[in-house]
């Protein structure tokens, strides 16, 4: 019988290493691999309870997504875990025409027979909010920053590519399907336990596809968590969609026992005793437009860190993307032998509207792929212990150019962001200590943290 709690593919590679993170923090032994893991793949790590997939159907259009995730959900499903979870950014940017969600769950709904989808997504440890139906997001992460509306959110709001221009989740999802979804709000939250399990019931009587949770407090998390697990078996599956409030939620209700409680305590002790690892220099490669990242890339200037701006349109041109890859990777590796920490990137000032047209839908791969092989060229030319790679449309593409087969986290750095290792054999990349976060993810300071390897 398999031991695996959950299993979860993400949209993108910075968003799922916020699963692993909130699954390891709880003591569940957790590996996230690019691919559905196969068996020989999955013996190399003994005694896992969860297992993700780092995906990249954010940047894609309906038919890809389909394409890509039918077979990745098959097998995600015939591992056995009780739960198999969609995993979306926390701000749940997405439309009809790139990352559609709605896609996702006409897809789901044919490979998972359940009485509904739960939707999830709060992670009120982000700074992330749902009440009744309308989601919030912080302008920043965690306790740092306004909280906004999504389609008032200075960033979220005008992403270059899915801008959110509409906060109520259900009407959101609306425009990219006709499935029916139900709302959980924060009053059935507030009910004692048996009675909130019966307002769920209620509800189901009217057969909803999907029930929309909120969420506005971290504590709430486990009560959700008990309420889906309650539809959820080896035999069928319980598939969800939502943020990492999904694997906080379950994790919270999985760890009411108190032997994994103290397991979830003698893992958090255990990685933080990592936490005051210093790197001499780090390697960042940024695809991200949000205005957090751009911040951060200022303050990193202005604190010894060199720039390598890579030159996005030439990236668009098969004449001279080689020679620009290998001019930005020839300047970082440069840096990095005289012990600076570098940062190479397509933007810090928002998209280049005429790269974007010209490339369409194509952006995020034409350029994510280009920055992880000037990173991996660089790492080749002049390694370095340390790699963070910020943006979460481009962060999936750049991961897969650097060559990397599968992460375990080593220790936790910003919520959402964990430290982890890299497994990817045959790439200059393997061993090292990788890090993504997303565009809207980590203080002003991030880049510095990164070096330092604390907060």
């Amino acid at each position: 019988m398999s031991r695996l709690l959950l299993t979860f593919y993400g949209d993108d590679f910075t968003g799922s290493t916020d699963a692993l993170e909130q699954l390891t923090l709880a003591g569940i032994r957790t590996a996230l691999f690019i691919k559905p893991p196969t068996p020989a793949q999955l013996r190399k790590f003994p005694g896992l309870q969860a297992v993700g997939v780092a995906g990249m159907t954010r940047s894609m259009p309906p038919t890809a997504i389909e394409k890509e995730l039918r077979p990745a959900l098959r097998k995600l499903k015939a591992l056995g875990a009780r739960h198999v979870h969609y995993k979306v950014c926390s701000t749940f940017d997405s439309s009809p025409a790139v990352g559609s969600i709605g896609r996702v769950m006409e897809v789901a709904a044919k490979i998972f027979p359940a009485p509904f989808i739960p939707i999830l997504a709060a992670a009120p440890a982000l700074g992330r909010y749902t009440v009744f139906g309308t989601h919030f997001a912080r302008y920043g992460i965690g306790s740092a920053g306004e909280i906004h509306r999504l389609d008032r959110h200075p960033s979220v709001s005008k992403h270059s590519v899915t801008p959110m221009t509409e906060a109520d989740l259900r009407l959101h999802l609306s425009q990219q399907m006709k499935k029916k979804i139900a709302l959980f709000d924060i009053l059935k939250l507030a009910l004692p336990e048996s009675e909130a399990r019966a307002a769920l019931k209620k509800i189901l009587m009217e057969k909803p596809d999907a029930v929309l949770f909120d969420a506005l407090y971290t504590n709430q998390l486990k009560q959700i968590g008990g309420l889906i697990d309650a539809y959820a078996s080896r035999g069928k599956p319980l598939f969800s969609i939502g943020s990492s409030g999904v694997e906080a939620a379950l994790a919270a209700h999985f760890g009411s026992r108190s032997s994994r409680r103290e397991a979830a305590q003698t893992e958090k002790r255990d990685s933080q005793s990592l936490l005051t690892s210093a790197a001499t220099n780090v390697l960042i490669g940024s695809g991200s437009c949000s205005p957090v990242t751009g911040g951060q890339i200022d303050r990193a200037l202005k604190h010894g860190f060199f720039e390598v701006i890579l030159n996005a349109a030439r990236l668009t041109m098969s004449t001279s993307a080689p020679s620009e890859m290998n001019r930005a990777a020839d300047a970082a590796a440069e840096m990095l032998r005289a012990g600076r920490s570098v940062i190479v990137h397509t933007t810090r000032r928002g998209a280049d509207k005429r790269v974007v047209a010209k490339l369409k839908n194509n952006t995020a791969q034409i350029l994510g792929a280009s920055l992880g092989m000037v990173l991996r060229c660089a790492q080749g030319r002049c390694p370095t212990r340390r790699i963070c790679i910020a943006g979460g449309d481009t962060s999936s593409f750049a991961a897969r150019a650097l060559g990397i087969e599968a992460l375990e986290m080593i220790a936790p750095l910003t919520p959402g962001a964990p430290l982890c290792r890299a497994y990817a054999p045959g790439s200059p990349v393997d061993g090292c200590e990788m890090i993504f976060k997303g565009g809207q993810v980590g203080a002003e300071n991030y880049f510095e943290i990164v070096r330092r390897g604390r907060i």
